[in-house]
């Protein structure tokens, strides 16, 4: 198949597009690497289409031949203040509505979007006295106080978690997941309006070679290892007991090239989202444990009692659903890809 790759020169693109290429599918790069999360290359890969996605609108003539999009350029993080809600707006909300329309006015009619676990806010919880809770956010009084869990409503027993399937209640409390919530809804109803089948991948924690550093829109493992790089301890956000699933960027390639395989043969008219996951999770404190372990001598780990309004307590999610439909189970574990990315290169 003949895919074209948005975000195709960025951190998951690259080994996206290393893997669709290994499997035997043509690939048409493009990419504008946003200046918040990448310092821009002196010099492009070679085919590559310098584009800016919210100008997708006059991508009408290099979609014409293409079989899948496979969309992965984004904004992403959990950004910095209140003043980043334009930049998550434009790029992943407008930009995705304008490369929808054009790939319906050039008859592309599969999809596959990068989406991210945000999109359900807090986890799965559970009491075992009274059952499935959906806590409300997080009080800043409590936040202050030290207090990060989330309790039950009729009891008041910290709320123990499970993991989320697919079909949970969508809860974005971030720009970055509000963007992605809408870029979910936007697929689903270019499917229904262009007859299109869609995909969205729910990615977790990806983590892995190439990854930027020093740019708080990277993710905490890029921002753990930046500090290693720098001399510097990583500090942990509240107690470090946050639970999380960490993947590895080489199975989140694997991942999308079974989802742009799979989704050649959906129906018309469908959207299916899918997490991304190690199956395997984590608290934050072992991630920058795991992670210093890999550099023997690096400074240990601080955990500092701050935290983020827009962050959850815990969330995990099912890997049930890519597995069964996707034939999608990562490989890489992270107790062993964490340790390896001590090492990896990261991008400057």
């Amino acid at each position: 198949m003949k895919v074209l790759l948005t975000g195709s020169a960025g951190f998951i693109g690259t080994a996206t597009l290393a893997a669709l290429e290994g499997a035997g599918h043509e690939v048409v790069g493009v990419d504008a690497l946003v200046p918040q999360a990448h310092a821009r290359p002196v010099t492009w890969p070679e085919g590559l289409h310098v584009l800016d996605v919210k100008d997708a609108g006059d991508w009408v003539d290099l979609l014409r031949d293409i079989d899948v999009v496979c969309h992965l350029a984004a904004m992403v993080g959990a950004g910095v203040t209140v003043a980043d809600l334009p930049l998550y707006a434009g790029n992943n909300d407008l930009g995705t509505a304008n490369l929808l329309a054009a790939m319906a006015r050039a008859g592309v009619s599969r999809l596959v979007q990068a989406s991210s676990m945000v999109v359900y806010g807090e986890g799965r919880y559970v009491c075992p006295a009274h059952g499935v809770q959906a806590p409300a956010p997080r009080r800043v009084e409590a936040l202050d106080a030290g207090h990060f869990d989330n309790h039950c409503l009729h009891c008041g027993q910290v709320l123990g978690w499970e993991t989320v399937p697919e079909e949970a209640h969508l809860d974005p409390r971030s720009s970055y997941a509000a963007s992605k919530v809408a870029q979910e809804h936007y697929a689903s109803a270019w499917a229904r309006q262009a007859a299109g089948s869609a995909i969205s991948l729910r990615y977790h924690n990806v983590y892995g070679p190439g990854m930027p550093k020093d740019t708080p829109y990277a993710g905490v493992a890029s921002i753990f290892r930046s500090a290693m790089e720098a001399g510097r301890p990583p500090v942990v956000f509240e107690d470090g007991g946050q639970l999380r699933d960490f993947v590895h960027v080489h199975d989140v390639a694997r991942a999308n090239v079974a989802a742009v395989e799979a989704v050649a043969s959906r129906d018309p008219g469908s959207h299916t989202a899918y997490n991304v996951c190690s199956g395997r999770p984590v608290t934050i404190l072992d991630v920058a444990r795991m992670v210093t372990a890999g550099a023997p001598g690096s400074p240990a780990p601080i955990v500092s009692g701050q935290y983020r309004l827009g962050d959850v307590r815990h969330i995990v999610a099912s890997p049930s659903r890519a597995a069964a439909q996707l034939g999608f189970t990562a490989e890489i574990s992270p107790e062993v890809g964490l340790a390896r990315f001590a090492h990896d290169p990261l991008r400057g």
